[in-house]
């Protein structure tokens, strides 16, 4: 895997591979003791995928858990969290 991704399965990347269709999906990562699959498929709808640059797709781990559950990811977005203010 590592010669044809350029990556390395045991340091921490998650593969993702999706069917021609975008209904199911396989995750391969490392969880420390061994390699684990982890297959799904939406009954009704596809995963939204998103762009590829370079052969990868980055995604923040919320991300991940939004197209894992068949969610549009583009639309998570952060909020912008303020500093407290201290009060006398």
């Amino acid at each position: 895997m590592r010669e044809q991704l350029h990556h390395d399965p045991f340091a921490g990347t998650i593969f993702v591979f999706r069917s021609k269709r975008a209904d199911r999906l396989k995750i391969f990562a490392w969880d420390g003791s061994g390699l684990v699959l982890l297959w799904k498929r939406l009954e009704h709808s596809a995963f939204r995928w998103p762009p590829i640059s370079d052969g990868v797709m980055r995604l923040s781990a919320s991300q991940l858990a939004a197209l894992m559950d068949g969610l549009d990811w583009s639309r998570l977005h952060a909020r912008d969290i303020g500093q407290p203010s201290a009060t006398s």
